[in-house]
């Protein structure tokens, strides 16, 4: 089970340069792309974005290079065909403007495409670039996998929280039903009302029927198995417990309204707790 949040940096040098990826993962219903590459290396878009596609199924993703280019140790040359168009410009605006030279070696060193630098063969750079792309890529992975088992381990939890509680109801469902009786027979003595039997046993059947809760904690626990389920399958599982955290909430406030008694009310507070506890955590599964 991977975590849609994480984030890997890689530095890596070459000898063309060095290439320093950053990818950031958050959560999000989709696959959502983002890149920021260098004009140079723009073409490699489509290959890194098929990357992501086929390891990532959800998330957020922005995805940054920067490239510092090596230097060759050779000797840089001079465009010297520039220089002359250059110099030539200069003598025009020094007839027009009057004396003083208007150009300097160094300004003219400055000028775009007057140096021209070795530089590596474009190839040679992209395949650099792909290479440092997978480590980074593969970083992201182990990261989503490490946050992955952590929030597997806090649903796991969550999970045995809410099974305690259910058979915190299960056991104390008795006496308060007992108690329910005991209170009805007190509140007739108080009034000193003779009343059939038959008729605190038909009070008490609808005292039952509103307190039958069997079959909501029937479908609580099997939903608890089903979450216990896909949290062992591997693959995309986000959604599935997403679905699953809405069915364990709608049972608990079906719970909740058939409550008879302040310590069932607490229980089913409770369990709505941890049931909103996972669902906050599993917004973040891939």
């Amino acid at each position: 089970m991977h975590s849609m949040t994480a984030f890997a940096r890689i530095d890596f040098a070459a000898t063309s340069g060095t290439y320093t990826w950053e990818i950031r993962s958050v959560n999000s219903r989709y696959l959502e792309l983002h890149f920021r590459l260098p004009d140079a290396l723009k073409s490699l878009e489509g290959l890194v974005r098929e990357r992501f596609r086929k390891q990532l199924s959800r998330g957020k993703v922005e995805c940054s290079l920067k490239f510092v280019p090596a230097i060759k140790d050779q000797t840089m040359a001079v465009n010297e065909s520039l220089v002359a168009q250059l110099n030539a410009a200069a003598d025009h605006v020094h007839s027009i403007i009057g004396p003083g030279n208007a150009l300097d070696a160094l300004e003219i060193l400055k000028w775009p495409g007057v140096l021209i630098q070795p530089s590596f063969d474009q190839n040679i750079i992209e395949q650099d670039a792909l290479s440092s792309f997978e480590q980074a890529l593969l970083s992201l992975i182990a990261m989503r996998q490490r946050e992955g088992t952590e929030l597997r381990a806090f649903i796991e939890q969550r999970l045995t929280g809410i099974s305690e509680q259910l058979d915190n109801v299960k056991h104390i469902l008795p006496e308060i039903l007992a108690s329910q009786r005991q209170n009805l027979k007190d509140k007739l003595a108080e009034l000193q009302l003779q009343v059939d039997p038959d008729r605190i046993e038909q009070e008490m059947i609808l005292v039952l029927n509103k307190a039958d809760v069997d079959e909501e904690l029937d479908r609580l626990g099997a939903h608890l198995k089903e979450v216990s389920r896909i949290l062992k399958q591997n693959g995309a599982v986000g959604r599935r417990l997403d679905f699953m955290m809405q069915e364990l909430n709608r049972e608990a406030n079906t719970l909740s309204s058939k409550s008879i008694s302040h310590l069932t009310t607490q229980i089913t507070v409770e369990l709505k707790v941890l049931i909103e506890q996972m669902r906050e955590q599993v917004q973040n599964i891939e």
